[in-house]
């Protein structure tokens, strides 16, 4: 927990997180519009507390149309007895409510990704805004962030948690013995494309055990991601001592690990070349060969074009497919994983 005093938000908040007991409210960011020149976007925000502990901030839909997340947060929201924990719990199922409600990645109000908006600025657009609040306002108070994602409309995604990989051996066993109590099927050490400007990337700065999941995508709710998602957050609350319990870690395939993986750089990202009505070869968990193909793209508006064969840039197992029919020029088609080595992770 920083004793850094942040810079002033335009968010109010009504929790106060040293408080016990259960506390339930809204966070009111200000939008003026042609119509509400003082109009405000509610946010709901939960804060248990009780006894001694560690604080776990559970996140969802900063992304909007990413529904596991705020499903299974929300519903531990609903349940949840602060008498039986050790610690604080803070939540906020549905942070980027106007994507939320618009089913979109990006906020309807400034058309800005929120997820690369941070650390924020509270004088900025209103998603830099609320990624000020978030970054400055709720985070110094955690002690560990578990932020859940899918892969939205982008991609249908093998159901895992992920984790940027940490030069700090410490810091990094301690996340993936998070990530294997969490108990997804996998656990994806990566890096990304764009990574600078996460949340991710923020709580790595404040040097708080930070673990985000992908469990689906492709504009639909995942049952099994659903389960996976309430599990997982039990699992991390039980793992850090804030319930009492052990975590059940249990596959549908019987095995009782999660297996870890990484995606290592940009030669595991298969890339679209033209933009076409894209057709995949394969299903996320899937091996694959480098070389074989990812899947096909089709030019079905023009009578005379052949098709393109987008292929595998390497082995490995599938993380990432394509979600969209039609794709455009340098989307990514397929994201691949290979099984995590820690001397390849820091090479």
């Amino acid at each position: 927990m920083s004793d850094v005093k942040p810079e002033r938000s335009r968010v109010t908040n009504p929790i106060d997180f040293d408080k016990a007991g259960r506390q339930a409210g809204v966070l009111r960011a200000p939008l003026s519009r042609n119509n509400s020149g003082w109009g405000v976007v509610e946010i709901p925000i939960y804060s248990f507390k009780n006894g001694s502990g560690p604080t776990i901030l559970l996140t969802g839909g900063i992304h909007g149309d990413e529904y596991e997340g705020p499903i299974a947060i929300s519903r531990l929201a609903h349940t949840l007895d602060p008498a039986r924990i050790q610690g604080r719990v803070i939540m906020i199922p549905a942070f980027n409510i106007p994507a939320v409600l618009n089913d979109t990645r990006l906020s309807p109000v400034d058309e800005r990704d929120m997820n690369r908006c941070f650390p924020g600025n509270p004088r900025g657009t209103f998603s830099e805004m609320l990624a000020h609040f978030l970054d400055s306002h709720v985070l110094p108070f955690a002690d560990v962030s578990l932020d859940m994602h899918t892969a939205g409309h982008s991609f249908d995604s093998a159901l895992s948690t992920n984790m940027h990989y940490l030069a700090d051996p410490e810091r990094r066993k301690q996340t993936m013995a998070a990530a294997a109590a969490f108990g997804a099927p996998y656990n994806v050490v990566f890096w990304g494309v764009d990574e600078g400007a996460t949340f991710t990337s923020c709580v790595e700065r404040r040097q708080i055990i930070s673990l985000g999941t992908e469990l689906g995508g492709w504009g639909r709710v995942n049952v099994e991601g659903v389960r996976i998602a309430r599990r997982g957050i039990d699992n991390v609350l039980k793992h850090f001592n804030v319930l009492e319990g052990k975590p059940d870690t249990r596959q549908r395939d019987g095995s009782e690990a999660t297996r870890h993986m990484m995606v290592r750089d940009q030669t595991c990202y298969a890339f679209s070349p033209a933009g076409a009505l894209f057709e995949p070869g394969n299903v996320v968990g899937d091996a694959v060969k480098a070389g074989e193909p990812a899947g096909w793209l089709h030019f079905v508006e023009d009578a005379d074009r052949p098709s393109i064969e987008v292929r595998y840039p390497r082995d490995g197992v599938v993380w990432m497919a394509a979600g969209p029919g039609r794709i455009k020029r340098g989307d990514p088609v397929a994201v691949i994983m290979t099984d995590y080595d820690d001397r390849l992770a820091a090479g």
